[in-house]
């Protein structure tokens, strides 16, 4: 395709006209003008692309100000969108893709976005092994996946998204002692992705989004790990659950928020002070965002959210006293049942819950915190010993059983922080 010629020169008279008699400047003077074109077509878009910007290129596509002339045949695979689009009946006017001057237009796109949209796409396999390796670009893998989501490249998608699995999950290189880690950072966070870094929301959103239920769980796990001991985070994984729905981060994010702070409706506060949440001395990004306080130190959230703290709070309360009157009831072995008094045996065990569930320990945590009152019991049922009136083998059962009640109230806790009382 011919170089389309952009024609610039000025009209022929002087930038300042001289008035013939006087030799003063005129008042109405004229700034140069580009000359109108005169070959009937309309000017282009854009500026072309460096590098994908191809002279045997099929397809001309605008992106922002950019022009990229690639090959149909490329983006016809995978069953694509734009596959589809070449099917359609072409209908009168100029064809759309077929010049500068009638590009297709990509919104909502970037054009770094999608440059590294078309390195995937183009790249040899040779170049595409750096995905393997410590020089591994995540950015550019985010890109790619997000793209190829958009338009339906799902081989190419599923690429990336596995490329960044196994990114999140890459030993550091050399390994760092573990005397010199910091303890607030997951041993597998690879060298260059660490908290603050801006891109675990863009991490979870792009694993929801794209359905890829690996990343998805290893990016709810690490938030998981980071909101235990910081109310930001615990605060960012409780939106984020909001947000997209995700069952699996909802309980523990708002169990983590109502155990480390009380909250405030947004609608109830006048004067509200901004802090930011990361008191590490990072910088502000996407993971860290700004926590707001009001003035007694409470915690700004939505309405819902609070309604939702609110009834978990009452539910896990409710919960817990029901547990406490009626202890978890085991079955005995067979053995037990052969060789030993069964009555015994559970009276023994009735004892040491009402006296464990009563202990100093348990009640110096929050009625509603139903997990941590079972781990303190679990912990003195370990120090607990020989037992005169229990079976051996039913005191395995019965530590099974409060290991069990703890899973259980863990799968259940995203249906406390409901909409329902």
């Amino acid at each position: 395709m011919a170089t389309p010629q952009f024609e610039a020169e000025s009209e022929t008279q002087p930038a300042i006209d001289s008035d013939s008699d006087t030799g003063e400047s005129s008042s109405n003077v004229q700034p140069p003008r580009k000359r109108a074109r005169t070959d009937g077509r309309a000017a282009p878009r854009g500026v072309r692309d460096e590098k994908y910007y191809f002279a045997d290129g099929s397809c001309v596509l605008l992106v922002e100000e950019t022009l990229f002339n690639v090959h149909k045949t490329m983006l016809s695979r995978d069953s694509s969108s734009f596959a589809a689009m070449f099917d359609l009946p072409q209908g009168e006017g100029p064809m759309e893709g077929t010049s500068d001057e009638s590009p297709i237009v990509l919104c909502g796109d970037s054009v770094e976005e999608f440059r590294n949209f078309l390195w995937a796409m183009y790249a040899l396999p040779a170049e595409l092994m750096i995905v393997h390796t410590a020089h591994a670009d995540l950015s550019k893998l985010i890109d790619i996946a997000r793209v190829s989501n958009k338009y339906s490249f799902k081989s190419l998608e599923t690429w990336a998204l596995d490329a960044i699995q196994e990114y999140m999950h890459r030993p550091e290189t050399p390994p760092v002692p573990l005397a010199l880690r910091n303890p607030l950072e997951p041993l597998y966070f690879a060298p260059a992705f660490k908290p603050g870094s801006g891109r675990i929301s863009s991490l979870l959103r792009l694993a929801h989004l794209c359905n890829h239920a690996k990343l998805l769980g290893t990016m709810v796990a690490l938030l998981k790990r980071l909101m235990v001991g910081s109310l930001p985070y615990a605060y960012l994984a409780m939106c984020l659950a909001d947000e997209l729905n995700i069952r699996e981060l909802r309980g523990t994010a708002y169990l983590e928020v109502m155990q480390k702070t009380e909250v405030i409706a947004r609608d109830h506060v006048e004067i509200p002070i901004i802090t930011t949440p990361d008191d590490r001395g990072g910088e502000e990004d996407e993971d860290s965002p700004e926590i707001t306080l009001a003035p007694d130190g409470r915690l700004v959230v939505s309405f819902l959210q609070k309604h939702r703290l609110r009834c978990g709070y009452h539910g896990l309360s409710q919960a817990w006293e029901h547990m406490r009157l009626h202890p978890p009831q085991f079955d005995h072995t067979s053995s037990c049942g052969a060789t030993w008094h069964q009555h015994g045996c559970t009276q023994s065990w009735m004892e040491f819950w009402k006296e464990k569930s009563r202990s100093e320990g348990v009640l110096a945590l929050r009625p509603a915190d139903v997990m941590g009152r079972l781990r303190a019991i679990a912990k003195e049922f370990d120090k607990w010993g020989s037992a005169t009136y229990m079976h051996h083998d039913c005191r395995l059962s019965a530590k099974r059983l409060i290991q069990e009640k703890l899973k259980q109230v863990e799968e259940a806790l995203p249906d406390y922080f409901s909409e329902e009382e």
